[in-house]
């Protein structure tokens, strides 16, 4: 008995490892699925409501899902031609930055050489044909998404009936109950979620139109896609509108400094205040959470996992705050903040 206290630690952890080793092995499949489980939740109230109508529930999937089909296709169309234009002009762009650095260097008397092994134009246009490149692998998952999506759509209306079946009727009623809590939840968190980062995107486009920045919709899509990546995605998301005003408008310095100052004013009101506020405590997840899931799914999956990163941290905090057994899990997960009010 003394042993096993020792034995069944280190047992999860290798089960930890192991799931992980399986994870990134077989993310080509495990990666679309669960994308499509994600895509699940916010399709499936559009299904009910069709279904609801007398459209026949395939004809309503096959209508929902050939509508996603569309909206993804023009998506992708649309950011790859933005940032293959941008990557067009990138020379031009980093013509005048290495200007404007040679020029920062000789006010500081800084030595010439003092950066010469770093070679941070070519890193960061590594850095875009990288986002892109994965941008685009993504779209090309899109037929397994998508077939995924179809099955867990077509299986959605059929899930209370089997519940219903399978267990005696006071378990099949608990169990409903929880699965329906889940889902209205996750629905709810990726619905806000997506609407918060369409309002952050469409706010600062009216910001860089304003300030006459150049590709304002490209850093519009680029706000909307990094929003889903807590603290470090605004941050990533703001760097570039701000590097091409100091470089579009210079030697005027205020341009740049004014939209820095607009844009990280947006991400503080829409991610500080709005959200939250929209959210509640019950989604409220901890800092050291979302910085531990960033980096495990960001090293699994790449840019996909770390996009996916909160949204599924956010799915498991739900999943374990409506089961019993592992309500303490999802204690654990949340910031305390709600517990400190009530103290």
């Amino acid at each position: 008995m003394q042993d096993n206290r020792f034995v069944i630690p280190f047992l999860g952890i290798i089960a930890l490892v192991l799931v992980g080793f399986v994870l990134k092995a077989a993310q080509v499949v495990i990666l679309p699925l669960i994308i499509a489980w994600l895509l699940s939740y916010l399709l499936a109230p559009i299904v009910k409501f069709l279904v609801r109508h007398r459209v026949p529930t395939t004809i309503a999937v096959l209508a929902v899902v050939v509508l996603l089909l569309g909206f993804f296709y023009l998506i992708g169309v649309f950011v790859q031609t933005r940032v293959m234009g941008f990557i067009g002009q990138y020379d031009e762009y980093a013509a005048q930055l290495t200007q404007i650095t040679s020029d920062a260097m000789a006010r500081f008397n800084i030595p010439e050489n003092y950066f010469k092994e770093f070679d941070w134009a070519g890193q960061i246009g590594a850095r875009l044909l990288t986002l892109s490149g994965s941008f685009v692998s993504l779209m090309s998952n899109m037929g397994m998404i998508l077939i995924f999506l179809v099955f867990m759509l077509l299986g959605k209306p059929y899930a209370r009936l089997k519940i219903e079946r399978a267990f005696p009727r006071n378990r099949a009623v608990k169990i409903t109950s929880v699965t329906d809590s889940i889902t209205g939840q996750i629905s709810r968190y990726l619905s806000i979620k997506l609407a918060i980062s369409a309002i952050t995107a469409f706010l600062v486009w009216v910001v860089l139109v304003i300030m006459k920045v150049d590709f304002p919709v490209t850093w519009a899509v680029f706000t909307f896609l990094l929003n889903f990546i807590p603290t470090v995605g605004s941050v990533i998301a703001t760097v570039p509108p701000v590097l091409v005003a100091l470089v579009q408008f210079y030697p005027a310095f205020w341009p740049a400094v004014i939209v820095l100052i607009l844009l990280l004013l947006i991400q503080q009101v829409m991610g500080s205040l709005l959200e939250p506020k929209l959210m509640g405590d019950s989604l409220n997840l901890s800092p050291v959470v979302i910085l531990l899931s960033l980096v495990f799914w960001g090293w699994l999956w790449g840019i996909t996992g770390a996009l996916l990163s909160v949204p599924i941290a956010a799915a498991i905090k739900i999943v374990c705050e409506n089961i019993e057994a592992l309500k303490p899990i999802s204690v654990l997960m949340g910031s305390g903040k709600h517990y400190q009010k009530h103290a």
